[in-house]
């Protein structure tokens, strides 16, 4: 958590030197003036790559120190253990959205609570097409579908869960819709 401050921290300084760079004329040591516009512009783009030098030094520097998003960090432990659950869930099965965090929330399933259960399945980066296409595939593995039906299977709440575009998206890569 800490290198995400330090990362934004080094971002909001680095943006408001640059602005101010940018504005204002920049005072001069010892009563020099810049009569030359040429000299003075020169002076604000040596100040302004100094500033976009830094951002890049901050930037590299919160990678290396393996600076993590926010919202990884600020995970508590079920919420930890949900995404591990719905990791094994995705590794054989297609899942909706909605279907995933039914699994995880579910008293037949692993009982996390709703909350926990969606902030893990939403800190997932997770193709839902591809996972409408798993599920079609699926149940065609063991059933006969029309192209209709199939869809409606993958978007009913008794069944999958998916939203509309993902069961049509979903149920059109298989054989039942070609």
């Amino acid at each position: 958590m800490t290198n995400s401050i330090n990362f934004v921290v080094g971002l909001s300084i680095a943006n408001h030197l640059f602005q101010r760079i940018a504005e204002k004329p920049r005072p001069l040591k010892s009563g020099v003036r810049l009569d030359n516009p040429v000299e003075a512009y020169a002076s604000k783009e040596q100040d302004m790559k100094k500033v976009l030098n830094w951002i890049g030094i901050v930037l590299i520097g919160s990678i290396v120190l393996g600076a993590a998003p926010t919202w990884a960090q600020s995970l508590t432990g079920p919420q930890s253990n949900a995404v591990r659950s719905a990791k094994q869930y995705l590794s054989f099965s297609g899942f909706s959205r909605n279907g995933l965090i039914h699994q995880l929330s579910s008293d037949a399933g692993d009982g996390y609570k709703v909350a926990d259960a969606t902030v893990a399945v939403d800190s997932l980066d997770i193709d839902w097409n591809k996972q409408a296409v798993r599920s079609a595939k699926q149940y065609l593995s063991f059933s006969g579908f029309s192209c209709k039906g199939l869809i409606e299977q993958l978007a009913s709440s008794a069944g999958d869960g998916y939203t509309k575009s993902q069961a049509t998206y979903g149920a059109q890569q298989t054989s039942a819709c070609q």
